[in-house]
């Protein structure tokens, strides 16, 4: 193989590794590094051919340019150095290096004592040096093009106010499925099957779990386990090698395209407050190797690193050039991949300064005033472990934010759990209280009652506590509070009243959902009744405890999904952008907003004390003058009754109009019939009733 070694001087940007149809400009950060050499390799990636030092660096940013070079070419960096753990330095240029704008990574490390920068089971092992080179365990960068024609290709845009998204994993979500090609791949998301299913449903965004490039961690690997949620980052530009069936980044593309032409927008999870490297006892394979001090937010004692993620270690994203790296990722993956938008994992890391959480933190502004990214929808986790760090409503528009006190008020208030009545009726009207501030919409609320981390939907009616032994630690990983209820037999049943049961459950928690305003979010599977055998913390179950069971779907409640999604899109009321103020609470001066008694009274002080409140019955109208208002869109009457069959009085229609009953989740095949008088509300049901036209 001739291979030019010839290297010029070339640019400081863009920063990675860039073909530009003579050769390969290659830009690497490093403000602490006293030398960088590029590591070249065979076509295989396997045998280190060249060595080459960059041979400038301006501001900071060593880079070099060198003639010949082709996409396809494998690399790697070694980046000399102080070894100075005290002073937060940990060069070490026996280390080969992913490039952290790599485009593509060759796959995973392979687990080896020599991807340490320090020698394992040295006195205070993270102070010792490591010799030994870490090239045969280490992944390799590879040039890639970057040219795909995407065609007619465009976002569907869709607004939020009619937006339903549909959490899923790329693997998990088809590695069952019995008619797709390359299950567990980008290709089987986008297949006619898949897009075949997401029409059915009527979702219109998937929010795909990380497929940034990530780690499977040691300690899994040594237990015979993977990471398969994928929240451990090492390459922030490359997708995972795993999703992709030739390494080539195009069916990235080809899947989003496909997506796009179906009407459906693609969010992606992405983990921007830790990086996969740990803490100082961690691998040393990108960012620790390049500059430590600079990466990475470090603690008084210079060779700990601080912990908000509790994954060991947070990225230092006050650092310009770390926001740099993050900035060019996001544009990257909306300019040249097309995705849709973002979900930001333990974003109050990302907003944490000296003086804590800052709602105006650098990254948000950067973000907000992005001509590029202001085009896509941003999501917030709004929490990490950091002190302070539960931010729920603290974030700045216009981003939207996991609402897990959602999650709790449905679930809790569904289990008859004492007092949970006040807390749904605010969750049910876009949980103001949290997100009616500084001009935010009421789409703001992220609403969901299922997510990856916790109990799928049949779980929560199907199991009291958690059973993780098959992450092997002992049953003590996973949240311990889940509000969930099993009936009265654990597990799996063949007892035809609680069956019953559980799918009425599920039927009130799912039309719950639908029903309140903000943003919904569905966990896929919990369509087709998918069970992790009671395991709410699944992240390093590759098998078949995460993998949709599409054999076993529960076809009814599919139905009964999809027949909500429906209704909610055919009813503009239940997804308005403004918040509903009842009388007391109004602060745009129109009351649109009637909390009611099973008689029909309006709701007191007194009543939303009670404890043993187990009926809310809501009345919910649109403002004259609006276009929900011009279609006819005028009033929805809504009960949820945890407690006993009860009579409801329905409130007295104008002239001209009456009140149908359109759903009642103990008849999910209802067909809507006119209600005059009272409403026979069953027992533990939700019922919804729809103002219409008399005639």
């Amino acid at each position: 193989m001739n291979l030019p070694t010839t290297i010029t001087a070339g640019r400081p940007d863009p920063l990675g590794a860039h073909f530009d149809g003579e050769g390969v400009n290659f830009a690497l950060f490093s403000e602490h590094a006293s030398r960088v050499t590029l590591c070249l390799f065979d076509a295989t990636g396997r045998h280190e051919i060249a060595n080459i030092d960059l041979p400038e660096c301006t501001h900071h940013v060593w880079h070099g340019h060198i003639a010949g070079l082709m996409p396809g070419q494998h690399y790697g960096y070694r980046v000399h150095g102080p070894y100075r753990p005290d002073q937060g330095h940990r060069f070490n240029p026996y280390k080969l290096l992913i490039d952290p704008y790599a485009r593509r990574l060759s796959g995973h490390p392979i687990w080896n004592d020599a991807l340490m920068g320090y020698e394992l089971g040295a006195p205070r092992a993270d102070l010792s040096f490591d010799k030994r080179d870490s090239a045969p365990f280490a992944p390799r960068s590879i040039v890639v093009a970057g040219s795909f024609d995407w065609g007619a290709d465009a976002p569907p845009r869709t607004p939020l106010t009619e937006t339903v998204i549909y959490e899923a994993h790329v693997r998990g979500l088809t590695m069952r499925h019995p008619r797709v090609h390359a299950p567990g791949k980008f290709r089987a998301l986008a297949s006619d099957q898949m897009l075949d299913h997401y029409a059915r449903l009527g979702i219109t965004a998937i929010e795909l779990l990380p497929v940034h490039a990530f780690l499977n961690d040691r300690f899994l690997v040594e237990k015979g386990l993977r990471n398969y949620w994928g929240y451990q980052t090492l390459g922030y530009f490359a997708p995972e090698p795993r999703y992709m069936e030739n390494g080539d980044i195009a069916e990235f593309q080809r899947m989003v395209a496909r997506l796009h032409a179906a009407g459906i927008e693609v969010i992606l999870d992405v983990v921007y407050n830790h990086t996969c490297e740990g803490n100082e006892l961690g691998p040393t394979l990108a960012f620790r190797g390049i500059d430590n001090a600079s990466y990475y937010r470090l603690a008084e004692d210079r060779r700990r690193y601080i912990d908000d993620t509790g994954c060991g270690n947070t990225l230092n994203i006050d650092h310009p050039m770390v926001l740099r790296m993050v900035m060019d990722s996001l544009r990257y993956w909306v300019e040249v991949m097309h995705v849709d938008g973002f979900r930001f994992d333990l974003a109050a890391a990302l907003g944490r300064g000296p003086g804590g959480f800052e709602a105006r933190a650098a990254i948000f502004q950067a973000i907000r005033q992005d001509p590029v990214l202001a085009r896509v929808k941003l999501i917030a986790e709004p929490w990490d472990i950091g002190p302070g760090g539960y931010r729920l409503g603290g974030f700045p528009a216009p981003f939207l934010e996991w609402n897990d006190g959602f999650r709790d008020a449905v679930r809790s208030f569904w289990r008859r759990d004492p007092g949970r009545a006040p807390d749904l009726a605010g969750r049910l009207t876009g949980s103001a209280a949290q997100f009616d501030h500084s001009g935010r919409p009421a789409t703001s609320s992220v609403n969901f009652i299922a997510a990856h981390d916790g109990f799928t939907l049949a779980d929560v009616v199907s199991y009291a506590t958690r059973h993780n032994l098959a992450n092997g630690e002992e049953g003590r990983d996973g949240h311990s509070a889940n509000y969930s209820d099993n009936f009265g037999i654990e597990g799996p049943s063949d007892d035809p009243s609680i069956l019953a049961a559980r799918a009425q459950r599920r039927r009130n928690m799912m039309a719950t959902l639908l029903l309140a305003q903000g943003t919904p979010m569905i966990l896929a599977g919990d369509e087709l009744g998918h069970t992790q055998q009671g395991n709410n913390n699944a992240y390093c179950q590759d098998n078949a405890i995460s993998w949709l069971d599409w054999h076993g779907a529960d076809d009814a409640f599919l139905r009964f999904t999809a027949r909500m999604i429906a209704f909610r899109k055919t009813h503009p009321i239940l997804r308005q952008k403004l918040f509903l103020h009842s009388r007391e609470r109004a602060i745009d001066g129109i009351e649109d907003l009637f909390w009611r008694r099973a008689d029909g009274a309006p709701m007191t002080r007194a009543d939303w004390e009670d404890p043993d409140l187990r009926l809310i019955a809501v009345e919910l109208r649109t403002a004259a003058g609006t276009p929900e208002y011009a279609a006819q869109e005028h009033a929805i009457f809504a009960v949820l009754n945890a407690g006993g069959a009860v009579a409801v009085t329905v409130p007295e229609a104008p002239r001209g109009q009456r009140w149908s009953l359109h759903l009642d989740t103990s008849r999910p095949d209802l067909v809507p019939a006119p209600v005059t008088g009272a409403l026979a509300m069953p027992a533990e049901a939700v019922a919804v009733l729809v103002l219409e036209p008399a005639s």
